[in-house]
């Protein structure tokens, strides 16, 4: 997806099998974060960094949510083993993942971060290699200079 594109509008359950709708929910700005496994090192080192930052995506208006191919009953365990206060989606047909350009190669998902803002339009984008991640200050920093 390019930047000032239109996102498409999915339907995806969490880990504790609630529909997330992505248009439902752009009261913010939402932070998609596509990761390729659930409890492997770097995925977990990834999701356990944004967790425990939440409340500065939150203050900087912005909703964080994960996604990727396991199932919700991994969701369920990877979430409970980190604590992780915003939900892990379950794309298990890989259907918006594919949408949204997040699977490599082999079809499985990209370490990949994308913005869609309250205005359904992706406003900002980064993929990085699967070993390693982007830190939530850079995140921040790089979303905050878009507004200048």
């Amino acid at each position: 997806m390019n930047i000032g594109e239109v996102a498409p509008n999915f339907k995806l359950k969490d880990e504790v099998g609630k529909e997330f709708e992505l248009y439902k929910n752009l009261e913010k700005n939402v932070l998609l974060v596509f990761y390729p496994k659930d409890d492997t090192p770097v995925c977990s080192s990834q999701l356990a960094e944004y967790n425990d930052h939440l409340n500065d995506f939150i203050i900087s208006g912005i909703t964080v949510i994960g996604i990727n191919a396991n199932t919700a009953d991994s969701h369920r365990h990877f979430c409970s083993k980190l604590n992780l206060k915003f939900p892990l989606l379950s794309d298990e047909d890989k259907k918006v993942s594919k949408q949204y350009g997040a699977l490599n190669l082999f079809g499985m998902n990209k370490r990949m971060l994308l913005l869609v803002g309250k205005d359904k339009r992706v406003k900002w984008t980064s993929s990085t290699f699967s070993f390693r991640f982007k830190k939530t200050w850079d995140i921040l920093k790089e979303i905050k200079s878009l507004d200048s």
